[in-house]
């Protein structure tokens, strides 16, 4: 490999089903850059190091997915503030000299896909669901009130789980919820999203009755393995505007893409198709 050659990746486990390699890879042809985008299938027990082989080996950085994202946060040099409000980095930078930085791009990336679906929409538009307490619903928390979000309902699980999360982020703005309520407290929402990995390949649906959901409420899924999950299905069924979480892949990747290879890229009718293509 020649030595301005960039090589970037992507570091989770599992990871065959992560589309980020063929998102890169298209960006790299399309800009006619020297350089490969790659899966690095990284157990929880070698991530440390990992992370600190990235050096070594000539990464210019990484992505990080499930389960890496809040345990990669004390394994660089520093954070940026965003990251420090989400308590998560899903992309790592390593500079010329050695220093690796994270930062965490997920959040405004979701937020970017809610409205190229729903432009009009706002979070202060009405009461927000969340289903999931884990790293992915931390991002989507800071951005929605960041946003201007006034109440954002925090469902999981394990209600000490969500108590913990909300009192970190904003206990007068995330309201924690027991799982046994989910179906009762969306009867007024504006926003239902699911940030569990129920209903990924390989994992059982989501177990939600959406009887009533108002039908104007916006419903997303941060999973797009499968592109449409049984819980989308059900909400696009009965009328509502669904999202799922393609979109936030390809918008949290273009600022990741900048930072290692210098060029900020677009989002293309033919790049989805491409992505798509690989559901087929």
């Amino acid at each position: 490999m020649a030595g301005d050659f960039i090589l970037a990746g992507v570091m989770g486990w599992p990871i065959a089903q992560s589309r980020s390699p063929i998102l890169h890879n298209y960006w790299i042809e399309k800009y006619k850059l020297n350089g490969r985008y790659v899966p690095l299938a990284v157990k929880p027990e070698n991530l440390g190091d990992a992370i600190r082989g990235l050096r070594g080996l000539g990464f210019r950085g990484c992505n990080l997915t499930m389960p890496h994202k809040q345990m990669a946060m004390a394994m660089v040099d520093r954070v940026t503030d965003t990251a420090k409000r989400v308590g998560a980095v899903n992309c790592i930078v390593v500079e010329p000299d050695g220093e690796m930085w994270g930062t965490n791009n997920d959040g405004k990336g979701w937020y970017l896909s809610l409205l190229e679906v729903a432009p009009s929409w706002k979070p202060a538009d009405g009461p927000i669901a969340i289903l999931g307490a884990g790293g992915a619903a931390r991002g989507l928390l800071v951005t929605l009130i960041e946003n201007g979000a006034k109440e954002i309902r925090l469902i999981n699980r394990t209600f000490e789980k969500a108590e913990k999360l909300a009192k970190d982020i904003d206990p007068s703005i995330v309201k924690p919820i027991t799982w046994e309520k989910r179906a009762d407290v969306i009867g007024d929402v504006a926003l239902l999203t699911n940030s569990t990995d129920q209903g990924f390949v390989g994992k059982p649906a989501l177990d939600i009755s959406l009887d009533k959901l108002p039908k104007q409420a916006l419903v997303s899924d941060l999973i797009y393995t499968p592109p449409e999950t049984p819980f989308l299905a059900a909400a696009r069924a009965r009328g509502n505007v669904t999202v799922n979480g393609l979109g936030m892949l390809l918008h949290q990747a273009r600022p990741a893409f900048e930072a290692w290879f210098g060029v900020m890229p677009e989002i293309t009718p033919d790049l989805r198709a491409a992505i798509m293509a690989t559901f087929k």
